[in-house]
């Protein structure tokens, strides 16, 4: 018991982080309800300036090897090395997760990509990147965004006694890092040269990593005896099954599979073709700063807006992100594609909570993480193929046609979402504070509500 209370780091006192047992004076201590605590805080810098990091790197993924002598097909490609990788891997990573200890995955997840990243930095600045190199690090750093991502999830409920106000939080934060992060590497791009931005980007995941160190996470909730050790495939059919046993979850990824193919996948490369041919790189980059924008507003209204039926309300907001590539289709002035692109951002944010404010808290705990997984790589997976059909849809019946088509799927994924009475009925789960085994509080389920609903 001690060991384990000194692995998570057990919670004695301060503000925001308070034990629910007695203190060393006999003293009984009122558990946490605040949201700025230490610990909190500390792990909002993390995801802050790691996403300022990961917003940062296309810009020098480019600058850096069109410098090299590389083509936009080699950008891609060094891309896709990351992508496919920590798609392909998640699942496997929210096992991982679920076994051991997640602040120490994710710790030494930032640890590796401050070595490549490091490592990248030095072959931009001696001017010897090869692109095989450059997939080597990509991939190697999706592997450790494989490792790193699920165990986000299950941190931020044990974090924070209120998790929706922590999702906006988080979410105002990274949509702020997102606005600020091409310019930044811009920036030093033209200052420096793209060496200085993956050195930057080091940076980052190093901040990431210090954060995650001196964070005291409380203790996770203990997994159900059995009489054996569960073997690591007998974990990953757990979390198949723990997916398709819920109607809400498995239905909500279904729709937003069609969502990615048919509406987000053509729509960002057909827009960015559209916008940049007929009005300029400054018009796309006004556009982008419009959508950032929206998701800063999204996060916010997320922070205050509290509905019993979360996932109804998100779908509702959902509606609003058909504006934006509908705005570019029918080929109104740049000022009126931005104003799409805001409203698209705000319903885009304001989703993204109440659908991770449910997972974390109508999923049980200790197989939290193997769920996110299964979210995070249903909700990619299917993004490359919009992405590949946007040229040859865009041929077939023309890049306006394509992306009002892509404001019509949205609608009706949407629709889709209200019309599945698991989706639309589920009612918001508040977690209680229940004491921890480490003499702390940790948010726990509303069992009863979430095993009714499941």
């Amino acid at each position: 018991m001690a060991a384990g209370r000194e692995a998570t780091g057990e919670r004695t006192g301060g503000r925001g982080g308070r034990g629910a047992g007695k203190g060393r004076a006999g003293r009984r201590e009122e558990p946490r309800t605040g949201l700025w605590s230490r610990d909190f805080g500390l792990f909002f810098t993390a995801r802050a300036v790691a996403k300022l990091g990961d917003t940062m790197l296309p810009v020098a993924l480019a600058a850096g090897l069109l410098q090299e002598g590389y083509g936009a097909g080699a950008v891609g490609l060094a891309m896709a090395s990351s992508v496919a990788l920590f798609a392909g891997l998640v699942i496997f990573g929210g096992v991982i997760a679920d076994r051991f200890d997640t602040r120490k995955l994710m710790t030494g997840a930032d640890s590796v990509r401050v070595l490549t990243q490091s490592v990248a930095a030095l072959l931009f600045f001696t001017g010897s990147a090869q692109l095989w190199q450059i997939c080597v690090i990509g991939g190697l750093n999706g592997i450790a965004s494989a490792l790193f991502q699920p165990g986000v999830a299950s941190t931020v409920p044990r974090l924070a006694a209120d998790v929706q106000k922590a999702n906006g939080a988080v979410r105002v934060a990274e949509s702020v890092a997102a606005l600020l992060g091409p310019a930044f590497a811009g920036m030093l791009v033209g200052l420096a040269s793209p060496g200085a931005v993956f050195l930057v980007h080091a940076g980052t995941y190093l901040v990431s990593a210090l954060c995650l160190i001196t964070l005291r996470l409380p203790a996770a909730a203990p997994r159900a005896e059995t009489a054996a050790p569960s073997r690591f495939r007998a974990d990953l059919v757990e979390g198949w099954h723990e997916f398709r046993s819920r109607v809400w979850l498995w239905g909500v990824i279904s729709v937003w599979g069609l969502y990615m193919v048919a509406a987000w996948g053509p729509t960002v490369p057909l827009v960015a073709t559209r916008v940049v041919d007929e009005h300029g790189a400054g018009a796309y980059g006004l556009i982008n700063t419009a959508l950032g924008a929206g998701t800063v507003l999204g996060g916010l209204i997320a922070l205050r807006l509290r509905p019993l039926r979360m996932l109804r309300a998100g779908a509702i907001a959902f509606f609003s992100v058909s504006v934006f590539p509908a705005a570019v289709g029918a080929g109104l002035p740049v000022p009126g594609m931005a104003a799409g692109a805001f409203v698209a951002g705000v319903g885009t944010a304001f989703w993204g909570v109440m659908w991770a404010t449910t997972v974390q808290t109508q999923v049980r705990p200790e197989v939290l993480n193997r769920i996110h997984a299964y979210d995070v790589a249903g909700s990619l997976a299917l993004l490359p193929v919009g992405q590949a059909l946007a040229g040859p849809a865009a041929s077939l019946f023309g890049t306006d046609a394509v992306l009002l088509a892509g404001g019509v799927v949205i609608l009706v994924c949407g629709t889709v979402l209200l019309l599945v009475p698991g989706i639309r009925r589920l009612p918001r789960a508040e977690p209680r504070l229940t004491p921890a085994a480490s003499g702390g509080t940790l948010p726990a389920q509303d069992e009863p509500r979430r095993q009714a609903t499941a």
